[in-house]
């Protein structure tokens, strides 16, 4: 998408009052309310078990694949080789990710040479050329549109910027898949005439935020301005979302809190300030309230998801309350984070093959 054709939209916006009047903001805005000193190299090592346990691990396993003919009936390590354990493709590629970051910031783990093990045996050519068969399948070009391809452009994005001769294979070895996605994601925002607001897998405004974080890091223009332009068109007027409506009951994202976040992402902060204050007007009240989502059986997969949407709001809530300068939604945000951490470890594989991932994420995504 032109950088041209961004601004045409924005242009209209304004016209229309829905947007101050001041330009986008031009540097990267990762972050920064996030940083939390309580991830120290023990914890990071307790959190690294999670993902070395199941990486490995075949099944149980639910595929996304569609089948157009027998090819792919077959064990998912066979067509899935770098990314077949923790349950479904998306769990192991964000477990990568995680052991990733950690490795990244916490060099002497005692599981270091156990994650470089595993990344010797998944992120080689060979395993990322099977992996690229299936999203080359004409039936599996959706294949885990957007919520996996986020994730996987965040892969790259961490070994990219990992200064090590072994990240530095990996991520080459990974670029195919990740030029892939990217190429994917520039076909599909043209063609989607309507955002998607689910509280799961398939939210559009979680994936693009990834998406434009990958862009930014990797200088992709293109990208970058093409996820602009949806997200002004999709979100840009958006007035009055219910929060209160939310969750649903099998929600690990907040439909509300996921589009101001990619909105704060994108938007000049007094931009941002101004279509908070009608997207979501109750984050300004003093008296602001949000409760933590409360999960009754940890042992259904899809209950346990409010434990990730606990995760997920804490790393929504934390810099929107830095942008706008409230004191209790940033307490909000610690609160939704210290109750997900106590379920971190459920004894349940429906949560532990994933939540580490989240966890992480919340404690760490500013570095």
């Amino acid at each position: 998408m032109h950088k041209g054709n961004l601004q045409t939209r924005l242009a209209i916006l304004l016209a229309a009052g829905l947007l101050a009047a001041s330009p986008l903001a031009g540097q990267p805005t990762a972050a920064t309310a996030m940083s939390n000193p309580r991830l120290d190299s023990a914890l990071a090592s307790r959190l690294a078990e999670y993902p070395l346990r199941c990486l490995d691990r075949p099944f149980p396993y639910k595929t996304g694949v569609s089948y157009g003919d027998s090819t792919l009936i077959r064990p998912p390590q066979d067509y899935h080789p770098a990314f077949f354990g923790c349950f479904d493709w998306h769990s192991s590629v964000h477990g990568h990710w995680m052991l990733a970051r950690l490795l990244r910031i916490f060099p002497g783990l005692p599981q270091a040479s156990r994650i470089r093990e595993a990344f010797d045996r998944h992120l080689t050519a060979a395993n990322i050329q099977r992996e690229l068969d299936v999203f080359r399948d004409p039936e599996n070009r959706g294949f885990e549109r957007t919520y996996g391809w986020a994730w996987l452009l965040m892969l790259q994005r961490e070994l990219d910027a990992w200064r090590d001769p072994a990240a530095a294979r990996w991520a080459a070895a990974l670029q195919p898949l990740s030029d892939t996605l990217v190429a994917f994601t520039l076909r599909y925002l043209p063609r989607l005439a309507y955002p998607i607001r689910t509280g799961e897998h398939n939210n559009l405004a979680f994936g693009l935020a990834f998406l434009h974080d990958y862009a930014t890091a990797a200088h992709h223009d293109s990208l970058r301005s093409a996820i602009e332009y949806a997200a002004l068109g999709f979100y840009g007027g958006d007035v009055s979302c219910p929060l209160g409506w939310e969750p649903g009951g099998a929600d690990f994202l907040s439909p509300c809190l996921e589009e101001a976040d990619l909105m704060r992402r994108i938007l000049h902060p007094l931009q941002f300030k101004a279509w908070l204050k009608r997207f979501l007007p109750d984050l300004f009240r003093p008296d602001v309230r949000l409760a933590p989502g409360r999960v009754v059986d940890r042992t259904d997969g899809k209950l346990i998801h409010l434990d990730g949407l606990n995760f997920s709001r804490a790393w929504c809530l934390a810099p929107i309350a830095k942008a706008i300068g409230s004191k209790p939604l940033s307490g909000i945000a610690e609160a939704h984070l210290r109750e997900a951490m106590r379920q971190i470890a459920s004894g349940e594989y429906a949560g532990e093959h994933w939540l580490a991932s989240f966890a992480v994420y919340a404690l760490t995504y500013d570095r």
